[in-house]
């Protein structure tokens, strides 16, 4: 679809035009439900349109096919509105005597003749008569239960359907090339383009529209054609590196009620500020706007300067991700929502330096109602905000540092707060019974995960065989455990009573004074959370480890808690004492301590 043409029209602009309905497409299919929503969507509008305001509907995808002696538009995409629409406009009509009846459109069924004489004449008697009828014939009733008790208003509405309702009109352009082909040939064009609109189930979203807006043909001369290629390079070379998730997830956050599969549509709606209550097409009907407002100072339209913008905007989003100090500080209010807007805002106003300033004073103020020491979890969000800056400080306090904070799998990961010590009182259900009684015994044993060719009584035995070797002690526990492992039946008060035993073992019951403080709290992706939300401080070490040394991203103070780097008092290593807990709080806060209130 490189030719192509792309406006927007409003309904009334469709009276007269002669539509063609391909044999590849399916007959028309709209349910109560769906006609419905476009009646209801029309009549909200109606009653809150100001003036200018217009309702805009999904795109319609033409192109030029001769038909009968004559061109028509064959309809790629968008049969099922149009015709909606010309049933709806129908009713209107029909209100009058034929000679009063306004022309409307017409819809030319290549293989369905007699659905084409139906849609002008729906009627009872024949409404049974196939498929296609059957969904007309209940359109059509839809339409007029559901004007039934709005008759006075019928005026107002037609008036807003055919003149503040438009479409998106996106014509697939024949150009010379095309023109030569054979009818078989241009109609497999068309069937690739439906096929990938529909059966393909990639919708054309906001972004294509937008390329299509910037490319299309009428934009350039013939000497600009190398204009074209231009943009569309560097369009294409844009989208490459946001599909870069180390770069995408810096400039997104997780947070984001927009899902993207083309990002640079969040580049579009960032620059024109969509927000998640705006229609899916806000941007390319902004960007639309600007087009039209450049055509009334010029007759030719020079997208070039549009374009400078674009590439502008990600240019700046660039630089801020090759700093490595703005990188982190923009990449940390970004996940906390801060408008990407303001601070291109701010770093126009600004010299670089002014900027960074900026830049930590709004970091600053995200901390200026909290009081680190105080935190709990359930402050679910400021601890985790807490957490998230801690580690990224970390990072920034050695100069020398060339890593940079990998938000990609923050964010894709789902990290979340975990208690460094498990709670006291915490129960041992039959759900995680298996997964805590499977940690403790590989910790104990040293056994790996169970490789999947082997069955589970291999499994098993393997365990045992380990046992054999730990003194009495430790076996007398790892038998314990493989019993709960085991068992068919979940022993409730012997699986709790071991789990009382194994915190005294571990000083899991005695030292921390709060438990829920942020002293004992650090980040933990979503599946470690889930596989070890019940395991004891030496598991979940254990468990740290072994994902560092296998490459799996690991928080750098979550990693720095459990070696215990931060305890001046290394009276055990698989043990999560106070003190421990304590010289935690003394480095968050010292670290914290430029960005905190005074």
């Amino acid at each position: 679809m490189n030719n192509t043409k792309l406006e927007r029209k409003p309904i009334h602009k469709l009276m007269g035009e002669k539509f063609l309905i391909p044999p590849y497409q399916r007959g028309y299919r709209w349910t109560t439900k769906q006609v419905e929503f476009l009646l209801e969507d029309v009549w909200t509008f109606n009653k809150n349109k100001q003036k200018d305001d217009f309702y805009c509907l999904q795109p319609v995808v033409v192109t030029k096919s001769q038909y009968r002696d004559e061109v028509r538009w064959e309809l790629i995409d968008g049969q099922q509105r149009l015709t909606t629409i010309f049933i709806i406009l129908d009713y209107f009509n029909k209100r009058f005597v034929e000679e009063s009846r306004k022309e409307l459109f017409s819809v030319i069924y290549k293989t369905r003749l007699e659905s084409e004489a139906f849609l002008k004449n729906i009627n009872n008697e024949e409404k049974d008569k196939n498929i296609d009828f059957f969904f007309i014939h209940n359109t059509s009733e839809v339409v007029k239960n559901w004007f039934k008790d709005k008759i006075s208003y019928i005026n107002d509405f037609e008036s807003t359907l055919l003149n503040n309702t438009e479409i998106i009109w996106y014509e697939v352009e024949n150009d010379e090339e095309n023109l030569s082909l054979s009818d078989e040939e241009k109609e497999n064009n068309s069937i690739e383009i439906f096929t990938r609109l529909n059966i393909g189930k990639i919708p054309l979203n906001s972004a294509e529209l937008i390329k299509a807006l910037f490319l299309q043909k009428s934009n350039f001369e013939n000497e600009e054609m190398l204009k074209q290629l231009h943009i569309a390079s560097e369009w294409d070379e844009i989208e490459k590196k946001l599909q870069n998730n180390h770069f995408w997830y810096f400039i997104f956050s997780s947070k984001s009620l927009i899902q993207y599969d083309n990002r640079i549509e969040y580049l579009f709606d960032l620059m024109k500020g969509k927000t998640a209550e705006d229609e899916d097409d806000f941007s390319f009907n902004k960007f639309i706007e600007d087009f039209e407002n450049e055509k009334k100072k010029s007759k030719h339209l020079d997208v070039s300067e549009q374009w400078l913008n674009v590439k502008n905007y990600f240019l700046r989003l660039e630089e801020w991700y090759n700093n490595h100090q703005l990188y982190h500080y923009i990449g940390f209010l970004i996940e906390y929502n801060y408008s990407i807007s303001e601070l291109m805002k701010k770093s126009e106003e600004k010299n670089k330096d002014e900027f960074l300033i900026y830049v930590k004073e709004k970091i600053k103020d995200k901390l200026r109602h909290i009081t680190v020491e105080e935190l709990e979890y359930a402050n679910t969000r400021e601890v985790k905000m807490v957490l998230l800056l801690f580690n990224i400080l970390t990072i920034l306090s050695t100069q020398k540092a060339v890593v940079k904070f990998p938000f990609d799998k923050y964010k894709a990961d789902n990290w979340d707060i975990e208690h460094v010590n498990s709670q006291t009182g915490r129960k041992i259900d039959n759900k995680n019974r298996k997964q805590w009684s499977l940690d403790l015994l590989q910790f104990f044993t040293g056994i790996e995960d169970k490789p999947e060719n082997i069955s589970e009584k291999e499994f098993i035995e393997r365990i045992i065989e380990k046992i054999e070797q730990l003194d009495e002690q430790e076996k007398g526990l790892c038998n314990s455990l493989l019993k709960v492992y085991t068992s068919e039946k979940f022993d409730e008060a012997f699986t709790q009573t071991l789990y009382e035993k194994l915190s005294v073992e571990f000083k899991e019951n005695i030292g921390i004074e709060n438990q829920d403080g942020i002293y004992n709290l650090a980040l933990l992706d979503e599946n470690t959370n889930r596989s070890y939300g019940n395991a004891m401080f030496p598991v979940k070490r254990r468990r740290i480890i072994k994902n560092d040394s296998n490459g799996i991203f690991v928080p750098i103070c979550t990693k720095n808690l459990f070696l215990k780097y931060y305890s001046k008092k290394l009276d055990g290593a698989m043990f999560w004492q106070q003190n421990d807990a304590d010289n935690y709080l003394t480095e968050m806060i010292t670290i914290l301590k430029p960005f905190l209130k005074d």
